[in-house]
């Protein structure tokens, strides 16, 4: 069965296209205008083992907040879109990530319940010239709430002894470690073929 989906998201501020393979080989074109964004895209591709094309137009020339909402939105109504009726997946996934001097655990629930929780350390206000930090915990937010998944991340450890946050690797190691939540809980499951991961057979 093709767990793909093909999701346009068009406001007065923002134009969205999102394609998605869930089997996919971690294939990736990703066009956000927002280059740390971009890359953070790729991450998502890469180690959830998806093939995903991200192509957005929007109103950078006010800033960058619609545009990565508006994204994050489009993903994640492609994530619950290609997951369908979500028979014989694994539902739970979990995985902490190292990079560095930081340490991220995420964890999701695939359960068509919307609830996402977010713990970080104050960050500096951007990474690179357009990405603002205090935008990730609303990507997050965004995409849990379109992909109707729970969704927890936490930043266990972000700085050496007498040091400070590096804000690159801090999100970065959030993005990872939700793609590799994400390739768990997507996985089919061979002990649960055709099975819903649920006592009230829905998700």
């Amino acid at each position: 069965m093709s767990r793909t989906a093909r999701v346009e998201r068009i406001t007065k501020e923002t134009k969205v296209l999102v394609e998605i393979d869930l089997d996919g080989a971690g294939a990736a074109e990703i066009s956000t205008g927002v280059g740390f964004y971009d890359h953070m895209l790729h991450q998502i591709a890469r180690h959830g083992g998806f093939d995903l094309t991200v192509q957005t137009v929007g109103d950078l020339e006010i800033d960058a907040h619609h545009t990565m909402e508006d994204t994050a939105l489009a993903l994640g109504a492609a994530f619950d879109q290609a997951l369908g009726d979500k028979a014989g997946i694994r539902r739970y996934g979990s995985a902490t990530v190292p990079m560095d001097e930081v340490l991220v655990r995420a964890a999701v629930d695939l359960s068509g319940r919307p609830y996402v929780l977010h713990d970080e350390p104050p960050l500096a206000p951007y990474i690179g010239p357009v990405y603002p930090t205090s935008m990730t915990r609303h990507i997050w937010e965004s995409f849990g709430q379109a992909a109707r998944i729970t969704l927890h991340v936490d930043v266990l450890r972000a700085a050496r002894p007498g040091g400070h946050p590096d804000a690159h690797h801090v999100v970065e190691a959030q993005f990872k470690a939700v793609s590799r939540a994400l390739r768990e809980a997507t996985a089919i499951d061979p002990r649960s073929a055709g099975v819903v991961p649920s006592t009230k057979g829905a998700l």
